[in-house]
């Protein structure tokens, strides 16, 4: 039974904690028999299943409401709780929300009402277009070009990694429209699935399977109304969207840990070892111990860093990026030591605390990779 102390913590308030109790038991019964074989189809069942039970309204704004705002503590508790019981349930919350987060912070009022409803019903798949091969982390040197040529753009370029590729229904897409050098001349533009010059060029798989694809434009023509704010202001939007779920990305890897440590605990309990339970075993409380003080270390930065987003602090990156480099490396420690703990269970394949070991590794790199999360932390902390 995962820990719900830290829900008492003032960062959160009473509809957080009911937020987090209600989805904790909607996963239990909701999150299971989900056949991660065939990865297309499983998450296209997550997205339906999230639907209905109303958790991708917390993805996307509501354009109905012109007050509604992405509630960036809520996205980290859905995160958090789905990560615990299934990493592609996770997976799926998690794109759609990053996947229109464009839209729901710069987009106009007919791109939120043609779009946004879709991704709140789970009737549209989204999907977050930002990385070339030769622009991860540096999203300034993106080479993807995006012409003008009348009433149209046309895009010509690559980009690869891209989450949902190949079952999203539409895509946010950052490219270079070159109004000026550098960051400053990019701009983000929605690019449905399936047009003429837009193609799924290549299928990626990793060690935890997701829907990943290259994608290629050949002189693929939108309308000019596809584009989100200004021209020039794509790498504005595309932090501003990281700047809200990169901590939601650190939340993920809380929610991989505490799964971790439940099962350790459990492992410690019933396991003997010499005539006794494992857990009298001091060497195994000290490594208890340490999983236990990452995890709390861990909650605090990312918490932290969504309710000062929350309460109206214009950018926390230096924030979200203590918190996802600490929240995601120190998952991955906490993990090993459950693996270690488990013996050969704990790298045969199919067990639980295996797939965790394969689903953190991702989080150390994308949305910003530890050691860029280094550089954001040391510029803010010198400026």
């Amino acid at each position: 039974m995962a820990d719900k102390t830290y829900l008492d913590w003032p960062f959160f308030e009473d509809r957080h904690r009911e937020l987090a109790a209600k989805l904790d038991d909607w996963a239990a019964s909701n999150i299971k028999g989900i056949n991660h074989e065939d990865v297309d189809a499983a998450c296209r069942d997550l997205v339906a299943r999230l639907a209905s039970g109303e958790w991708l309204r917390h993805a996307a704004v509501d354009p109905a409401d012109a007050g509604s705002k992405l509630d960036v503590r809520s996205l980290c508790l859905i995160r958090e709780t789905l990560a615990r019981y299934d990493g592609l349930a996770d997976f799926s919350f998690a794109m759609q929300g990053l996947g229109s987060g464009a839209i729901s912070l710069f987009g106009t009022n007919d791109q939120k009402d043609n779009w946004l409803p879709k991704v709140r019903s789970g009737k549209a798949i989204a999907a977050f277009a930002l990385t070339e091969p030769q622009s991860g982390s540096d999203v300034a040197n993106i080479a993807l070009e995006a012409k003008r040529d009348g009433d149209d753009f046309v895009l010509n370029g690559e980009k690869t990694w891209i989450s949902n590729g190949g079952i999203a229904d539409f895509y946010c897409v950052f490219a270079r429209t070159g109004e000026a050098p550098g960051a400053k001349g990019l701009s983000a533009f929605i690019v449905p699935a399936g047009i003429p010059g837009f193609e799924i060029a290549e299928r990626l798989h990793t060690i935890a399977p997701h829907p990943l694809a290259r994608l290629k434009f050949t002189d693929c023509r939108i309308p000019a109304s596809a584009l989100m704010g200004k021209g020039g202001d794509g790498f504005k939007i595309a932090m501003s969207v990281l700047d809200v779920f990169r901590s939601t990305v650190a939340a993920a890897a809380l929610g991989f840990a505490r799964r971790a440590l439940d099962e350790t605990i459990t492992r410690v309990q019933e396991r003997e070892l010499f005539g006794a339970p494992l857990f009298d075993l001091q060497m195994v409380q000290g490594h208890v111990a340490d999983m236990a003080l990452d995890i709390d270390a861990s909650a605090l930065l990312v918490y932290r860093a969504a309710w000062l987003k929350d309460s109206g602090a214009a950018r926390v990156s230096r924030e979200a990026a203590m918190a996802k480099l600490y929240s995601t490396d120190h998952a991955q420690t906490v993990i090993d030591k459950a693996v270690q703990i488990h013996g050969g269970d704990g790298v045969r394949s199919g067990h639980i605390v295996e797939s965790l070991y394969r689903e953190i590794r991702a989080l150390r790199i994308y949305e910003g990779a530890s050691d860029v999360q280094k550089i954001i932390i040391a510029r803010q902390t010198l400026a």
